[in-house]
Order: structure tokens, then sequence, then C-alpha cells
């Protein structure tokens, strides 16, 4: 194999990977955005299904899942008073 020839690849991957490497950030923000709106999701699940014995229930959708896999804890509980003081 000619040295042309892997120098010529070498710099063919480094432009590849500085094309490509670019627009992978927005895209690993949104990969890491919804793994915490699924644990959301998942998070309100198994508080509908223990505080079903409370009469606490948490409708399960993109907004509650939001709040709870952005702000964690503080969310989850601010979600509970609101339903809690609010809705009942």
């Amino acid at each position: 194999m000619n040295a042309s020839f892997v120098i010529l690849g070498i710099m063919t991957l480094i432009m590849l990977l500085l094309v490509v490497g670019a627009p992978l950030k927005p895209i690993k923000w949104l990969m890491q955005g919804s793994v915490k709106v699924i644990i959301g999701v998942l998070c309100l699940f198994f508080f509908n299904v223990f505080g079903a014995s409370f009469g606490l229930h948490l409708p399960i959708n993109v907004y509650n899942a939001g709040i709870i896999g952005l702000l964690g804890i503080p969310g989850f509980i601010s979600l509970t008073a609101l339903h809690l003081f609010v809705f009942n």
C-alpha cells in the first residue's frame, strides 16, 4: 500500500469527522431530553401505582413528564402539591 493512500485516507476521515461531528451536539441534547422525559413517565407511572392507595393520581402526559424529567424531585413535589391543593 502506498503511503499517499494512507495519508489520503486519514485526511478523508478527519474531514468526515469534522463535517459530521458538528451537528451531533443538538442531537445529543435531544437524546438527553428524551431520556429525561422517559424517566419522568416511569416516575409518574410508579407514583400512580403506589399513590392509588392514598387517592393520589397524576396524569401521564408530555407536560408532567417533562416537568418531572427537567426539574426532578422538586418538580415532582410541585406537581403533587398542585394536584392536592388545586384539584381537591
